[in-house]
């Protein structure tokens, strides 16, 4: 049994890490970072120099951003200074309108903006933006978290800065209050607490719901979603639960990674993880007529299981998001299906058995066929955990500690994995720079 305490700090831990966001966190986190430091220059900047982390520079190379037609971080970069508000967070860039495109246009048009790698970091997430006018110049970092600011200046003067931490703490998700969280708290915060406490979650199915309708309203990306649900997707996989949990949570994927100017509900700092977290739940509670309750405790276990995870992983990775999000949305299934807390660990470990190892190589609108896979596999996890079938611990990474196994998803993703991530950034540069 949970104290009031401690559901106190989880809840304030999930109100923290679940918030909206429009367009891909990382260019979007860019644009952040971008807008702070020209509020402090006072004045749209002549230049800007801006220096990222590998992995920010990868999730940012070829995804659409919000309201422009256009993909990658230039124009992020322009219309950060241009029209940017950093008290919007990660809604920067919510008060975009047509003109200001071409503005932005102009601005990269005339050579105002470099961009580079940052050598010498260990940090998955940094973002650096000086900018200079005239005489003047400003500098503001981003660091460890998409809106975490540990350092701004003007012309020389420190206005802030945050100590530096290690890299382990710059990833971590949780204060040093919340490391006992444990994956038998997380089922029991979402079982056990107040009803009341909880409904917070509501908002993220209702702006992730309307998020995948409005992805119907036209053709986004590569249209996953709606190859799911044509005349030949529903004779190939059906008119089923199956194939509308999928189309419903692709659907928003394709349209946030084509750039659509529409929000979602983040989940750790990435909206995907947060569509992915919540779509399957929700689609599968509204077909299955799940009473209210159950589909807010659903959403929770969903949600904090991808936070829990991420403490672990980090925020960025070189596995892919999808693999978190959708483990968390099976665990949410299992418990909408009737299961108890052994059913959910189940559901997790089949999940941790089969996708793991997908690779993050960066956000574009192609993230919809991972998200698919994600949600596909999230499914049949579900299945098997209800029917009491489970991965065991003489196969593979699954230990028979569901915390110990997350541990191991974790160590892949982000220990194993860093020769991947390395490779898969050099494959994406030089095809930048053949280009």
């Amino acid at each position: 049994m949970l104290s009031s305490e401690e559901r106190k700090d989880i809840r304030a831990l999930m109100q923290r890490e679940i918030i909206p966001a429009i367009g891909c966190t990382e260019p979007v986190s860019v644009s952040l970072c971008v807008a702070k430091a020209t509020e402090v220059l006072g004045a749209t900047p002549d230049k800007i120099e801006v220096y990222l982390s590998a992995n920010v520079l990868k999730n940012a190379m070829g995804v659409g951003i919000p309201g422009t037609g256009m993909i990658g971080l230039p124009i992020a970069v322009a219309l950060g200074a241009q029209i940017g508000k950093s008290k919007y967070e990660l809604e920067v860039l919510r008060d975009l309108m047509p003109e200001d495109v071409e503005r932005g246009k102009k601005y990269i048009e005339e050579n105002r903006i470099k961009i580079e790698l940052k050598n010498n970091i260990n940090d998955k997430l940094y973002i650096e933006v000086i900018c200079f006018l005239e005489k003047q110049y400003s500098k503001a970092i981003i660091r460890g978290s998409h809106t975490r600011f540990t350092h701004i200046e003007k012309n020389g003067e420190t206005l802030l800065i945050k100590e530096t931490q290690t890299e382990q703490e710059n990833d971590s998700l949780l204060g040093a209050s919340d490391d006992a969280l444990t994956f038998r708290k997380v089922y029991d915060f979402a079982t056990e607490s107040p009803i009341e406490e909880l409904r917070f979650i509501l908002e993220a199915a209702k702006m992730n719901r309307e998020a995948s309708m409005q992805s119907q309203k036209n053709n986004y990306g590569h249209n996953v979603a709606k190859s799911i649900i044509s005349e030949r997707g529903k004779a190939m996989f059906g008119n089923n639960l199956h194939s509308k949990m999928i189309s419903s949570t692709a659907g928003a994927c394709d349209a946030r990674m084509d750039g659509a100017l529409i929000p979602v509900m983040s989940n750790s700092g990435s909206g995907n993880q947060g569509v992915a977290a919540t779509l399957p739940v929700l689609t599968y509670a509204e077909e299955m007529d799940s009473d209210e309750e159950s589909l807010i405790r659903a959403l929770i276990i969903s949600h904090l299981s991808v936070i829990y995870i991420k403490q672990y992983m980090g925020r960025l990775s070189a596995l892919c998001g999808c693999v978190m999000a959708s483990t968390g949305s099976s665990c949410g299934i299992t418990y909408l299906m009737g299961g108890k807390y052994e059913n959910v660990v189940y559901s997790a470990k089949n999940m941790i058995a089969n996708i793991t190892g997908m690779i993050c190589d960066g956000a574009k609108p192609s993230c919809a066929l991972k998200i698919a896979s994600g949600v596909s596999t999230a499914s049949l996890s579900a299945l098997m955990a209800i029917e009491n079938k489970v991965v065991t611990a003489q196969e593979g990474i699954i230990d028979e500690d569901i915390d110990k196994t997350i541990r191991n998803l974790a160590l892949i993703g982000k220990s194993g994995m860093l020769e991947t991530d390395k490779i898969v950034l050099d494959i994406m540069t030089s095809k930048k720079n053949k280009a």
